[in-house]
């Protein structure tokens, strides 16, 4: 029998329990913040959970004739890369980042749009699982059979920029920004020179830094407070932030607060504030 995941995030005990698991993949989702660089120091040293491949977001996940960053991939392309790492309809996937908390949801995001519920981003990420001193190892190139993945797309867990223009005077749906509110609010400028400063209107500041402690994601309990008190009429919900990584931050903690209706904007900010005649409230 498959091993079977029932909540949208898994601990590191858990995983270290099921490690051996045949079906299980573990995939190392890490990338790179925007503002920050990796020295070659901290590239020669980086380290993985045993066993993990590398699920390269930036490339081999992502559209690279898109106009903007991280743009998710069509069905067919998400299909055939899945397949290539070796990805079968009763994997079980868990998904991590060296941050802890910060680009595997958005991998997680993107096998709930592709309509794979099998798969929990790992709590505390690497940094949580080498706390424990649990196995790890340089990485390696794992070899794999390719796998027998199929998509079944879910079109409304993605929103492009003619939804959210619409949505914009629509009273039933709540646009939340996963960015720092010195962005949200152009107090600071944006981490990519040609991106405008401030925010989609009518749209709220909601960094994902409020739902993610220590590199772990706060609690159930807290989780729901927030969000409800950010959404008390339980609208629709829109998740941006600069480029849809950390707006799936949000879209995994609305998952775990039992909240359903909401999507990701794939291009978010750096679509909206670099595309001419869009307005911007500051």
């Amino acid at each position: 029998m498959s091993l079977k995941i029932t909540k949208p995030v898994v601990s590191v005990d858990w995983l270290q329990s099921n490690l051996g698991d045949e079906k299980l993949i573990i995939l190392d989702c890490t990338i790179d913040k925007v503002t920050v660089q990796s020295s070659s120091s901290i590239i020669d040293a980086k380290q993985q959970i045993k066993g993990a491949y590398f699920f390269d977001i930036k490339n081999s996940f992502s559209d690279l004739n898109a106009a903007f960053p991280n743009t998710v991939l069509s069905p067919k392309e998400f299909e055939e890369s899945a397949q290539k790492l070796g990805i079968h309809q009763d994997s079980c996937i868990v998904v991590y980042d060296d941050l802890g908390i910060y680009s595997s949801p958005r991998v997680w995001w993107m096998f709930q749009l592709m309509g794979f519920k099998n798969i929990a981003v790992l709590d505390g990420g690497f940094p949580a699982w080498k706390s424990k001193e649990y196995p790890t190892e340089k990485p390696q190139n794992h070899s794999s059979k390719k796998g027998d993945f199929k998509v079944n797309y879910q079109k409304e867990k993605i929103k492009f920029t003619n939804n959210v223009l619409s949505a914009i005077e629509k009273e039933t749906i709540l646009i939340a920004d996963a960015r720092s509110k010195g962005r949200f609010y152009a107090t600071v400028p944006e981490p990519r020179v040609d991106v405008k400063g401030g925010h989609i209107p009518n749209s709220v500041s909601m960094p994902y830094s409020e739902i993610v402690e220590n590199g772990m994601l706060k609690s159930e309990e807290n989780l729901k407070i927030i969000f409800n008190t950010i959404n008390p009429k339980k609208k629709e919900f829109i998740f941006s932030c600069g480029t849809g990584i950390t707006a799936s931050v949000l879209a995994l903690g609305a998952e775990i607060s039992g909240i359903r209706n909401y999507a990701v904007y794939d291009g978010s900010w750096t679509e909206w504030g670099s595309t001419t005649g869009l307005p911007i409230e500051k």
